[in-house]
């Protein structure tokens, strides 16, 4: 079996995907290190350039399992008023009524309903996101990294990930018109996952 997809004797998933024989030899509960992880986030500013910024809390779990693929899962939660972007004005009005409503709202969540392989390092997760009290659905292309035992004796492994989403989809809809046209925020906002996870003891 390789992690995202049923393995066939031939090395390749039940979708003709060939898995990674390393990801199949790490199925075990993992923590996301968010020492060593990043969410980050970036939106078209003013039509012509990119705003970006992160999450500095969060929490999160994988399940990996290389025998029965369809049993890996992660889970993601995301503290929104940690957002951070470089501006402390733009920080403030992110947290706000227009934006996140962090009081109302203090967490933004992921949890994975399908996952697979699709060929060498390359993966996709899907997976419902909740923000503002509203849940769709998330597509998250993953690359993996590798799994090393680092030198305090981690099992670790690693993924890289992006994704997009339009903002509005989640009730996020506050903009400004800009008087030579079109608004001051993107409504699609880029995602991107730099994902450390050591095994649980």
């Amino acid at each position: 079996m390789g992690l995202f997809g049923r393995q066939n004797a031939d090395g390749k998933t039940a979708g003709g995907a060939t898995v990674n024989p390393e990801l199949a030899a790490v199925t075990g509960d993992y923590s996301i290190d968010p020492a060593h992880t990043a969410i980050g986030f970036s939106a078209r500013h003013a039509m012509v350039t990119n705003v970006r910024g992160s999450f500095q809390e969060f929490s999160g779990t994988l399940h990996l399992d290389g025998t029965d693929p369809a049993k890996s899962t992660a889970s993601i939660d995301v503290v929104l008023a940690s957002v951070e972007t470089g501006n402390a004005d733009r920080d403030t009005h992110l947290k706000s009524a227009d934006f996140f409503k962090t009081d109302e709202f203090p967490t933004m969540t992921f949890r994975s309903t399908k996952a697979e392989a699709l060929g060498g390092d390359d993966y996709r997760i899907t997976g419902d996101l909740t923000i503002l009290g509203t849940t769709r659905p998330l597509v998250i292309d993953l690359e993996f990294n590798g799994a090393v035992q680092d030198p305090f004796g981690n099992e670790r492994v690693g993924f890289e990930g992006k994704a997009e989403i339009l903002r509005s989809d989640w009730g996020l809809t506050w903009n400004a018109a800009l008087e030579t046209g079109g608004v001051l925020v993107s409504d699609k906002i880029k995602l991107n996952f730099d994902i450390s996870a050591v095994k649980n003891a």
